[in-house]
Order: C-alpha cells, then sequence, then structure tokens
C-alpha cells in the first residue's frame, strides 16, 4: 500500500520562548529536524501541539510558518477538533487543500457523547471537510472511547480514510485491524505500541517521541513494515526508557524537555502545563540512544 500515511508522522509540539511567545526559530528548528530525519508526514497542532492554549491569530501564524519552512518537502496533517460539532465542521470546509494532505480530528471531549453521538459527529465533519479525514481515538484526553464497531461503522463513511488509534488497548486495536477495509489506514498514537501495531498489520504511527529522534524512530517503523522485527525490535528497546520519560509528567512536557536536551527548542510550555520537573531532566540528561 503506497501512502503518504504509511510509516512515521509526527505530532509537533509548539516551542514557546522564556517569555512564553511563540518561538519561530525553534519551529524551523523542530520542522527541518524532523524532515531531515526522513519521517513522512508532519502533523500540525494536534494536542501535543498545545493548540487549545494558542490564540487565533498564534494558530494561524504557526501554520503559516510550518509551511514555509516545509516548502512541500513532505504532506502535511491539520489538526482539527473539538467538541461543538458545526464549528468544526466551519472549519474543516475551510481548510486549504493545496497546502495540507489530510485533517486529524478528536473525539469530541468533556461532553461524553453516546457511540452513536460520536458516529454522527464524525459523518457530519467527513460530509464538509475540504480533505480526507483522520479520526483520533484518544480517551485518555476525551474522557471517552470510541469502541472498535464505531471505528468501524466509520471506516466506510465517504472522506474517512483512517484512525489513529490512542486506547493503549491492543484487543481494540487487533479488532479494528481484523475487520477494517483494506484502504482504510489504522495508525497508532501510542508510542509504545507503535511497532506491536505495525507488525500487525497496522501502518504506521503520529509520534510524540519520534520528534526527538525522527532518524532511529521512522527506521524502526519501516523495519516494522518491512517485517524485520528483530532489527526493528532492537531499535524499539532502545527507545523505551526516553519514550517513557517523554509522558512521565504528561505531553507534552516530556518531550519539550527531550528536544531542549537536544538543543532543538526550549522546555517552556503554557498553563495549565508547567515544565517538567528537575528529576524528569535529570534522568533525561543521562539517556543516550
Amino acid at each position: 500500500m503506497s501512502h503518504f500515511l504509511v510509516g512515521t508522522g509526527v505530532a509537533l509540539v509548539t516551542p514557546f520562548t522564556t517569555s512564553g511567545a511563540v518561538d519561530f526559530e525553534g519551529l524551523t528548528r523542530l520542522v527541518n529536524h524532523n524532515i531531515n530525519g526522513g519521517v513522512e508526514y508532519l502533523v500540525v497542532l494536534g494536542t501535543t501541539g498545545e493548540s487549545v492554549t494558542l490564540s487565533k491569530e498564534e494558530k494561524q501564524q504557526v501554520i503559516e510558518h510550518i509551511i514555509k519552512i516545509n516548502n512541500k518537502r513532505i504532506p502535511l496533517v491539520l489538526g482539527v477538533g473539538g467538541n461543538n460539532t458545526n464549528q468544526i465542521a466551519e472549519e474543516v470546509s475551510r481548510v486549504n487543500a493545496t497546502d495540507f494532505a489530510a485533517i486529524l480530528s478528536v473525539v469530541p471531549m468533556y461532553n461524553k457523547p453516546s457511540q452513536e453521538g460520536i458516529y454522527q459527529h464524525y459523518k457530519i465533519i467527513a460530509e464538509k471537510a475540504s480533505l480526507p479525514v483522520i479520526i483520533y481515538n484518544v480517551p485518555g484526553r476525551t474522557g471517552v472511547n470510541m469502541d472498535a464497531t464505531t471505528t468501524l461503522r466509520l471506516s466506510k463513511v465517504d472522506n474517512i480514510i483512517g484512525v489513529k488509534e490512542a486506547t493503549g488497548d491492543i484487543t481494540q486495536v487487533l479488532q479494528i485491524l481484523k475487520n477494517a477495509p483494506d484502504n482504510f489506514y489504522v495508525i497508532s498514537g501510542d508510542d509504545m505500541l507503535a511497532l506491536p501495531l505495525v507488525t500487525a498489520g497496522g501502518h504506521g504511527v503520529i509520534t510524540v517521541i519520534g520528534q526527538a529522534y525522527p532518524k532511529e524512530f521512522s527506521e524502526m517503523i519501516r523495519l516494522g513494515l518491512q517485517a524485520k522485527n528483530k532489527e526493528a525490535y532492537n531499535i524499539h528497546y532502545k527507545l523505551i526508557d526516553i519514550t517513557e520519560y517523554a509522558f512521565e509528567e504528561g505531553n507534552p512536557v516530556g518531550i519539550k524537555a527531550i528536544l531542549e536536551s537536544l538543543k532543538v527548542c526550549d522546555a517552556k510550555v503554557r498553563l495549565p502545563l508547567i515544565t517538567a520537573t528537575n528529576a524528569l531532566k535529570e534522568k533525561i540528561s543521562k539517556y543516550t540512544y
């Protein structure tokens, strides 16, 4: 299956300066670090990008800057999600198809919709969207799980091309892999389970830790897709500790601390998140691939 979603996508952080403003120089380094590292695509303004703390003007500035720096080198996916269906439907209808290849839209958070509510939400978004839609299940953030039955129903809806699955429930993932149409992309949203998902028949990952180690992580996924499992798991095991550090104090707190240690961008986050503790930073400083 030849498609840009096969392989490694990166959920980019939004770097901030020590004063809290968007750090466009850091964002430039981050984009180039990942493209040069060989990832297949970039995800702009996902939850890892702290999009809920950005103003409308800042979001547009981030989008325009990434488009400029990327310069059409690799595909871009835009995160457009929320819990107001009509508002999100309007937003996805206006995304510029010349700049982006797909939309990533998270399950509505806080409202805690039923499975039928989730289905109807995505059905409307798919009808209105100017681009193909990747649905995103992350119950740890949204408070509700989109179960395998609902995902499989949505896999048959026109313009929905895949799912980013971040339940951490391998049984649910296997049910989706077993029953999904051949042209429906099953993408891991869990870094630790990305390789097991790929070796079970999945198509790739939208990763957090991969933006710090794009060369290693994307090579691991490519090896998994080629069924070179021994070589792939050799990389996986080397990345386990740093992956745990990335999520120990929440996302993107950990990954920003890691990126700071690599001199890509500052570790600054916006409230209500707080910067990584010295204890976590010390563990990160001792990590070597």
